[in-house]
């Protein structure tokens, strides 16, 4: 296939689908991308709101800046953004809530009503698609009638397999099922995602961990490639703890998939003299569910990404004890700030991450051996140190730039052979 011409498709911003369009790009393949909204700081709406006084300015700049997308030179973003500006507005207001909605309602609306404008619209003229999950079963039905090669991104385990989890842990912790999404998908989006996974031609996962929840699902071995996304090395880098408190990090959902309650029951049974716990994220546990705990951890609620650095900087070891992700990038982020991490076998720490060099992996929902290695931790300091330097060093080898290359070459596999 001479020149083949790729259009992505992801209804918001992220790093890896930031990085997708870029390997595209650089590859001369990148058509357009396609998303909701894309923030250009430096665009007319940026330079617009330079004009409102910072009470108004600040907030809305907050909000948008979570959608900055800039594309590769050259290459147009098309954006349909009411919908997703809807979807803010009745978040913020509540009324998404009190209509039955909820948060995920909405995002799940949003998402699918882009692949049925991406379906209708923008598959002429294109050689293949790159989509990701939630937001291609329309497209690759389209795309498929077409003879259009479809490129299936899945950043987290097929559904079957955090399904299967999180009803486990609904069993062990009644009063936590409500905050445990998988377990609540509705039959619509369940048959999205089976037809999704069926109709790709290649599905590129970030971990073994999501690759093996396909195979669990019967997707053959060959149809999968496996590409850890990088680490910001740039943007997050070692620097000077401010104090000499010993003190435990977690980033991210504050919720029982993350397995947060067993981390919480490790620390309040470990008493560890001196020690501060800290939890850094939008709170999902049921409303009232961690005032049982207050008087053990630190809380600080949702932050901008861009103070993440001081809260990784102050930290002793980052804590990410999930039942099941496909790729943590906050793993990366502590790494590249010289903090070595416990994680489980769920997540993406078997594919970055040395047991017992620049951090340790441990079973989920294990609370004895979470205990055992920050008592660990905690008593050598010395050796921790190092540990943290190991994972900045593992950092600056799991590189974006790598991330694209590897994605180009499997890319241009999978174009020249269809």
């Amino acid at each position: 296939m001479s020149n083949p011409r790729i259009s992505l498709i992801h209804p918001t911003s992220n790093p890896f689908s930031r990085n997708a369009a870029i390997a595209l790009a650089q590859a001369g393949w990148l058509q357009e991308v396609i998303t909701t909204m894309a923030y250009n700081p430096e665009g007319a709406i940026g330079q617009v709101l330079k004009r409102f006084p910072p009470s108004i300015r600040n907030p809305i700049t907050h909000e948008l800046k979570r959608r900055t997308w800039i594309p590769p030179h050259g290459v147009p973003i098309r954006t349909y953004p009411w919908r997703e500006v809807l979807r803010m507005a009745m978040v913020k207001s509540g009324v998404s809530w009190r209509i039955g909605l909820g948060h995920q309602g909405l995002i799940d609306w949003v998402y699918a009503s882009l692949d049925h404008h991406v379906a209708n619209h923008h598959l002429h003229g294109i050689d293949s698609v790159y989509a990701y999950e939630d937001g291609a079963a329309c497209t690759f039905q389209a795309a498929k009638q077409s003879g259009i090669l479809c490129l299936y991104d899945l950043p987290i385990p097929f559904y079957r397999t955090s399904r299967a989890i999180q009803a486990e842990e609904a069993e062990r912790f009644p009063e936590l099922a409500p905050a445990l999404q998988a377990i609540q998908e509705p039959a619509w989006k369940i048959e999205r995602k089976e037809q999704e996974a069926e109709l790709a031609d290649h599905i590129v996962v970030a971990s073994s961990m999501t690759q093996k929840s396909l195979l669990d699902r019967g997707v053959q071995p060959e149809k999968i490639t496996v590409i850890p996304y990088g680490a910001p090395i740039d943007y997050f880098q070692p620097q000077p703890k401010p104090d000499p408190c010993f003190r435990a990090l977690f980033v991210g959902r504050v919720g029982p998939r993350k397995g947060v309650h067993y981390l919480l029951q490790a620390w309040q049974e470990l008493q560890l003299p001196g020690a501060e716990l800290l939890l850094v994220g939008v709170n999902e546990f049921p409303e009232g569910w961690l005032a049982e705990y207050t008087h053990i951890f630190r809380y600080v609620p949702s932050v901008p990404h861009c103070s993440l650095q001081k809260y990784y900087s102050a930290a002793s070891v980052f804590v990410f004890p999930s039942l099941v992700e496909g790729f943590g990038l906050v793993l990366l982020e502590a790494m590249a700030c010289g903090i070595p991490v416990i994680t489980t076998i769920n997540t993406a720490g078997c594919n970055i991450i040395t047991d017992g060099g620049d951090g340790f992996i441990i079973p989920i929902r294990d609370v004895n051996t979470l205990k055992e290695k920050l008592e660990w931790c905690y008593e050598h300091p010395q050796e921790l140190a190092e540990m943290g330097k190991a994972a900045r060093h593992k950092a600056e080898q799991l590189t974006w730039e790598n991330y694209r290359q590897k994605l180009t070459n499997q890319v241009r596999q999978c174009l020249f052979n269809y």
